[in-house]
């Protein structure tokens, strides 16, 4: 479809083009959200075939409403009574579970947007690649859990995976289409969270609402603590191997607190190209929707005048050894960052339900690491099937690990 003037509507040969058909997974979280803003300010650039989320039915009917969405689906079983009722009196279809969220994502589209938080997004999106769907993927998992398996499918079929998360993005926009054999190195940048400046002591002790308290993004509360301690970088990394077919030894974090600067890209001449836009996940979100084109965002400008100063800086593995624990991950292969990812999802939740300490994070997945590598079951999937599988086994004995409090009420991993 030729797309004019950064607009989905323009004319071709004389015609208005059709309107940019868009799948939204995971509409109720903030890249959901995001999205959503975006594609009301074009209402004739794109239409929606379908929505789907998690559990929160109310705000699915809205948005579904809004869109105009032709199909919502909704994982929890149990609100479908609760979404078939708001969406009585139009004309959008409802279902629930597991097999709703994978037929929505397998409505005939132009684009699906990836933007489920966690495991639940794997099954779905790698169904729409399997169809040659194009992906604008937000979800970390699809590639920390199954990277290889979701490439090769995406090779198959020739459908196209566009990295919606702001780093990413920022890296392919200063590829440039480059010959990645130029690549010296592949850095992705961190803000450093809220505990940049924090002593480890003072890190192992913080609260739920001071991981929660993001300098500079408004994100959900999974991945505000995971950038909190850093996680989020080894797993962007991760995805950055997958993605661009980097090896690990040329990928990098610096932290930069701006957030300017999202993605560097250093070559083989000693030059370096860098993607820097404002913190709005607006601006790699229309990145992907209006691909290979621009569209408008109402996000604010840079003016470097008054930024006046961009600083970086090296990652403290001490402060931060969850960061470590990925980058280990990564440089070791296989399937230990899947083992990695179910770990750490189900200790952040464990955080968040006040079960365990900040620091029992990264304790926690180092010690499932440990065991998968022990017993074998950290080997590189063969397929995605292959790779949930693993997934639901360090689900499985996390919970069971996690779910005994120490009298404290607080516990603690050795």
């Amino acid at each position: 479809m030729a797309l004019k003037n950064g607009h989905l509507n323009g004319q071709a040969n004389g015609k208005a083009a059709a309107p940019r058909r868009i799948v939204l997974l995971g509409a109720t979280g903030s890249v959901g959200r995001s999205t959503v803003d975006l594609l009301e300010r074009d209402p004739e650039g794109f239409s929606v075939a379908a929505v789907a989320g998690g559990r929160d039915a109310r705000a699915l009917a809205d948005i579904a409403r809004r869109t105009k969405a032709e199909f919502a689906a909704i994982r929890d079983e149990n609100a479908y009574s609760e979404l078939k009722e708001a969406l009585a009196g139009t004309n959008i279809q409802v279902a629930a579970g597991r097999e709703a969220v994978i037929e929505a994502a397998l409505r005939e589209a132009d684009l699906l947007v990836s933007a489920i938080v966690g495991a639940a997004g794997v099954e779905p999106t790698h169904a729409a690649l399997s169809v040659g769907r194009d992906v604008a993927l937000a979800n970390k998992e699809c590639l920390v859990c199954a990277g290889a398996p979701f490439m090769r499918t995406a090779k198959k079929t020739k459908a196209q995976l566009l990295p919606v998360d702001s780093e990413h993005n920022a890296i392919f926009q200063a590829l440039g289409g480059e010959d990645p054999s130029r690549i010296e190195r592949m850095i992705v940048t961190a803000s450093g969270g809220p505990f940049r400046t924090w002593s480890k002591e003072r890190i192992d002790d913080a609260t739920v609402e001071e991981a929660l308290n993001h300098p500079n993004w408004a994100m959900g509360p999974k991945i505000t603590v995971d950038s909190a301690g850093m996680m989020n970088k080894g797993l962007e990394l991760i995805e950055a191997h997958h993605l661009f077919g980097v090896p690990a030894e040329k990928l990098e974090v610096v932290v930069h607190p701006q957030s300017i600067v999202h993605g560097l890209v250093a070559f083989s001449d000693g030059s370096v190209t860098a993607g820097m836009a404002p913190p709005d996940m607006r601006v790699p979100i229309a990145h992907c929707l209006g691909y290979p084109d621009r569209l408008a965002t109402p996000a604010s400008r840079l003016d470097f005048a008054k930024i006046a100063t961009l600083t970086f800086e090296a990652p403290d593995f001490e402060r931060f050894p969850a960061l470590k624990l990925a980058l280990d991950a990564l440089a070791h292969g296989g399937g230990l960052t899947n083992v990695l990812n179910a770990a750490n999802e189900i200790a952040v939740q464990a955080f968040l339900d006040r079960r365990i300490s900040f620091s029992g994070i990264a304790r926690h997945v180092a010690a499932a690491c440990e065991t998968a590598l022990r017993e074998g079951y950290a080997q590189a999937p063969e397929s995605v099937e292959e790779a949930l599988g693993v997934d639901h086994i360090v689900r499985e004995r996390s919970r069971a690990v996690l779910a005994v409090d120490a009298p404290s009420g607080m516990l603690t991993l050795q």
